[in-house]
């Protein structure tokens, strides 16, 4: 059965439609209230008595792709109560549909609201003017910031890390409920006593995911003592490859000499690398100069003074953290250098030949980087008859040791095989990292204590006192299923939102996007 549109289907509920004018640009609807009778916004006492009437203008949605505008016939009343404050007051309707002093619909503001939520100011605004909603940018951000954020539930299991205001700079504190998967709070730096404050106000929190960094686990212990700490996953895993990558840095020496390239002949060096070689020299200078103080009994203090080196730089020497390894710089042939290599053993040895066959497989360099190579390698075939031998990268070293056999070449295999013959102090500390990880996975809580006795006296020795002592939080990480995961989903959409707003965001305006839109 066809129903029949009256022009009253088209405006707010409680109005009555008294004229409707339409052009190719705008519909103005007239309209006033079908109530006789408004509360006075003081006392509250309904009234009749009408003491004038006035006009208001409002926008509305857009109809058949044209703009709307209320023409409200609005009146004012007497407030009959005696006691009361106000004597004359403008008709209230209600607040969904008409707010005091507004200048949009409610249903046209929510819209409004859900654009700037989503799309930020301009962007919104832009695309507020292709459905026929005219409303500025600034407009969007002030309705944004009016809505605000909805009240929160109470959160019982919550992650917290850090987000980055501006990198290396400033950073803010986001706060995830981990149960709903939603963003509850944004602090506005990562200092501890930020977030314990925040924290001491939700008694009721039993679960913290951290990060491994010390800040936010001392501000959950001071606010929160009897909430468990979970610490993160996926950094433990993280945690664990870089001590090893850290325990391969520093067995380059020894890899090298496993390698048979411990021994540099500068004549087979290009100029950029003789460059390279002779900074080399220095801080092995340096590092035997600072090394020698200390095994006469000098302090730091006094070998700062004597050297001229920071202190900083005397405790990595001293710790052993400084590999001053000399490495060649990686070329854009490396992946190639296996079929050079079998290319110059067949008798093809023209650098402009060779470089027009790579060119075929995908190279992407120049006719000079193939030439040098060629002319370095008859310089090797005449001065020794054998080429200079390149130690792999340490991150390249900690790779083929840590992916399986089968996904090696066979050059490759070589390498690994000559590295775990000459370096079995590496060998376990590759097993050990993989035993780590491997109780992550299997979420194997007694298998703990076992690896804590075993890797503190390997290489990943200062990675292991790092997990001993934060035992509870990895202890609980292993055996709960919540980790910070969702937390860093979150700092992501942050960061989508923070970069649509070109990163001029406040804190307020962020809070509103982010938990609004939730």
């Amino acid at each position: 059965m066809a129903s029949t549109l009256h022009a009253s289907t088209f405006v707010p509920p409680g109005f009555v439609v008294d004229r409707v004018d339409r052009d190719d640009a705008l519909v103005l609807i007239t309209v006033h209230s079908e109530s006789d009778n408004s509360p006075c916004p003081a006392c509250g006492t309904r009234s009749r008595r009408i003491h004038s009437r006035y006009s208001r203008r409002l926008a509305d949605l857009p109809l058949s792709g044209r703009p709307v505008r209320l023409f409200v016939i609005a009146r004012r009343f007497w407030c009959d109560k005696v006691l009361c404050s106000r004597r004359i007051f403008t008709e209230r309707f209600d607040n969904d549909g008409l707010a005091p002093w507004a200048r949009r619909t409610g249903r046209l503001d929510l819209i409004v609201h859900h654009l700037g939520l989503a799309l930020g100011g301009r962007p919104a605004a832009d695309f507020a003017r292709r459905l026929q909603v005219p409303v500025s940018n600034d407009t969007m951000l002030r309705v944004v910031r009016r809505k605000g954020s909805p009240r929160m539930v109470p959160p019982t299991i919550i992650g917290i890390d850090d987000w980055a205001w501006r990198r290396n700079q400033r950073y803010g504190t986001l706060i995830c409920d981990l149960e709903r998967r939603k963003t509850i709070a944004l602090l506005p730096d990562r200092e501890p006593a930020t977030a314990q404050a925040w924290l001491a106000e939700q008694p009721q929190i039993g679960i913290v995911a951290r990060d491994r960094g010390g800040g936010y686990a001392l501000a959950a212990a001071k606010a929160l003592p009897a909430a468990t700490q979970v610490a993160d996953r996926w950094h433990l895993m993280e945690n664990a490859s870089t001590a090893f990558l850290d325990a391969v840095r520093k067995s380059m020496r020894s890899i090298r000499t496993a390698l048979g390239a411990a021994t540099i002949d500068p004549d087979l060096l290009t100029s950029a690398e003789r460059l390279q070689y002779e900074g080399y020299l220095r801080r092995e200078d340096a590092n035997s100069a600072i090394l020698a103080l200390a095994k006469e009994g000098s302090p730091i203090k006094e070998i700062v003074r004597r050297t001229g080196h920071s202190r900083g730089l005397v405790r990595k020497i001293l710790r052993g953290q400084r590999s001053d390894i000399f490495r060649l710089r990686e070329s854009s042939l490396e992946l190639y250098l296996p079929w050079l290599d079998a290319q110059w053993e067949a008798g093809h040895r023209n650098g402009a030949r060779l470089w027009r066959k790579l060119k075929e497989q995908g190279f992407r360099g120049c006719l000079r980087v193939v030439s040098e190579w060629a002319a370095r390698r008859r310089r090797a075939d005449k001065v020794n008859g054998d080429i200079l031998r390149r130690a792999p990268s340490a991150r390249t070293i900690a790779r083929l040791l840590t992916i399986g056999r089968d996904g090696l070449s066979k050059a490759e295999t070589v390498t690994v095989a000559a590295i775990e013959r000459g370096v079995p102090l590496l060998v376990e500390a590759r097993e050990t990292i993989c035993a780590f990880q491997a109780m992550i996975r299997k979420k194997a809580l007694a298998d703990l204590e076992p690896w804590l006795e075993r890797a503190q006296s390997s290489l990943v020795g200062s990675f292991a006192k790092g997990v001993l002592k934060d035992r509870e939080a990895v202890s609980a990480a292993i055996a709960l299923p919540w980790s910070n995961g969702q937390t860093e989903g979150q700092i992501t959409k942050l960061k989508l939102v923070k970069r649509q707003m070109y990163g001029r965001g406040k804190i307020d305006l962020l809070q509103a996007r982010v938990i609004g839109a939730e």
